[in-house]
């Protein structure tokens, strides 16, 4: 089969881009690839299944900064497509969305449902093909056009558009075609923590300062206590931030927590001793002089070596010493990493430096074009990767279509 246009990814990208083509030029015959039996499956359970559609952060020179591997080459298109455009599209469409405290935007129906049935309405209105089952073999460019085999039968077009995500079979055919590709590591993991002063207090979220002593990296944000070790977005944007220091530290390291970020260790040395001088009498059991969980605090007035029956009077400099740095700069071994295979973010994919960012198209190759998770580009934890997504698709779009 012959197309003007084939996409290859049936992902948020690939179906955006699409029906950009479609809306500018009706008139070209185009189809989207995709290797699975179904399409969008990443949207379906994003977002714990609400789909976490963009940010509201509709300043291109802010939003960049949520990109640890792409801030640069964003900017651009971030001042042509950016998140209030996404919100646009949907509510056009009759899917308007919703912010939340933390500035996540989903749909008003809180179901990632609104999103593909949106894609797939879309599509239909616009006659665009959609063949799954259609695996990509090999990608070969001839003087006028492009062909690929796979396992559903050959096909060629005119302009080729990859939304392939972290495929590593698409990055090693690049990499064969001449493009160079940086090495994929996990990004958004949690980390493995085997502690005492967490064990039992699963569930468990609070606002906390992270960081990792050696490395130059910290975060703040909501940190979230697992059955595993730790999560939340504070730890997601270490993830991210450190991929790869932390991929060639093989998972291995310490981590110092905060819990009273912003506070630093000598004032609440003070706040403490200035405690013990109003509730002398008083057990620090049944008093929290901080905003703390009830079962963060006694966890660390144990690994204090504080018993149950002191009071605040009875308790030495040392173990008023020991309480402010559990409370300030508290560290635990990490031993390892969990990922959440759903939705799984990767550091890597071709280098942006081989990348037009006026078009997304390859600087190597002429109708070649690039769309999401496929470049090295990814962001924290928030919405952030599909506006990426959005924006790379909306302007391979109109390149292709001009």
């Amino acid at each position: 089969m012959t197309y003007d246009v084939i996409i290859v990814g049936g992902g948020a990208a690939g179906f955006f881009a699409a029906i950009q083509i479609a809306q500018a030029d009706p008139s070209l015959h185009l189809v989207i690839l995709e290797k699975g039996k179904d399409v969008l499956g990443k949207v379906r359970i994003s977002g714990g299944g609400r789909c976490n559609v963009t940010h509201a952060e509709f300043i291109p020179n802010e939003l960049v900064k949520n990109y640890p591997r792409g801030e640069q080459e964003l900017r651009g298109p971030f001042h042509t497509f950016c998140s209030g455009d996404t919100v646009d599209f949907f509510e056009k469409r009759g899917v308007p969305l919703k912010i939340e405290e933390d500035g996540r935007m989903f749909p008003e129906s809180d179901s990632s449902e609104s999103i593909i049935n949106c894609f797939r309405d879309e599509c239909q209105r616009l006659g665009i093909e959609v063949l799954t089952n259609r695996g990509v073999k090999t990608i070969l460019r001839y003087q006028n056009y492009w062909e690929l085999d796979t396992s559903g039968g050959t096909y060629r077009s005119r302009k080729l558009l990859l939304a392939t995500g972290s495929s590593q079979k698409v990055w090693r055919m690049l990499s064969n075609m001449g493009h160079t590709i940086v090495d994929p590591v996990p990004s958004l993991f949690t980390f493995n923590i085997k502690d005492p002063r967490i064990k039992g207090l699963q569930g468990l979220s609070t606002f906390a300062g992270v960081s990792i002593p050696g490395t130059g990296l910290e975060a703040e944000g909501p940190a979230l206590i697992t059955h595993w070790g730790m999560s939340g977005p504070a730890i997601l944007r270490l993830s991210a931030w450190g991929a790869r220091k932390l991929h060639d530290l093989q998972y291995k390291f310490t981590i110092k927590v905060n819990w009273l970020e912003p506070e630093h260790q000598e004032d609440v040395l003070q706040q403490l001793k200035d405690q013990v001088e109003a509730s002398p009498r008083r057990s620090p059991y049944r008093t929290r002089p901080f905003e703390l969980p009830k079962r963060l605090w006694h966890t660390l007035l144990e690994a204090s070596g504080i018993e149950k029956t002191a009071n605040w009077a009875d308790l030495s400099r040392q173990q008023l010493l020991e309480l402010s740095r559990q409370l300030t700069a508290c560290e635990f071994n990490v031993n390892g990493k969990s990922t959440f295979k759903e939705e799984f973010v990767t550091a890597g994919g071709v280098d942006l430096k081989e990348v037009d960012f006026r078009t997304f198209e390859s600087k190597k190759h002429p109708g070649l074009f690039f769309a999401g998770e496929i470049l090295n580009i990814d962001a924290i934890t928030g919405g952030f990767n599909f506006q990426n997504a959005w924006t790379g698709a909306y302007i391979a779009a109109k390149a292709i279509t001009t």
